[in-house]
């Protein structure tokens, strides 16, 4: 575990005790980061993954979709005009 240098501006403005407190608390945290392993975020960026790619597959369905109510109503446009 690295050390932590405290400025002696927070020493002396919070005092001893505060950023004593401080620090462990900042140390938990690195703790618990340092818990997650390379496998976990693998699995987690893989999740993603997989949910980005479905959002993917339906935004293009539904582009085609508009596409394809945008097409009909140009061609329903053109006959009645050319009518």
């Amino acid at each position: 575990m690295g050390v932590i240098a405290i400025p002696r501006v927070l020493r002396e403005k919070f005092g001893d005790e505060p950023v004593e407190a401080l620090v462990d608390v900042i140390n938990k945290v690195k703790s618990s980061w340092d818990s997650v392993t390379k496998a976990d975020l693998a699995e987690e960026a893989g999740t993603l993954r997989v949910e980005i790619a479905n959002v993917k597959a339906d935004i293009i369905k539904w582009m085609f979709l508009f596409w394809i109510g945008q097409t009909a109503e140009i061609v329903a446009l053109f006959k009645f005009f050319i009518k």
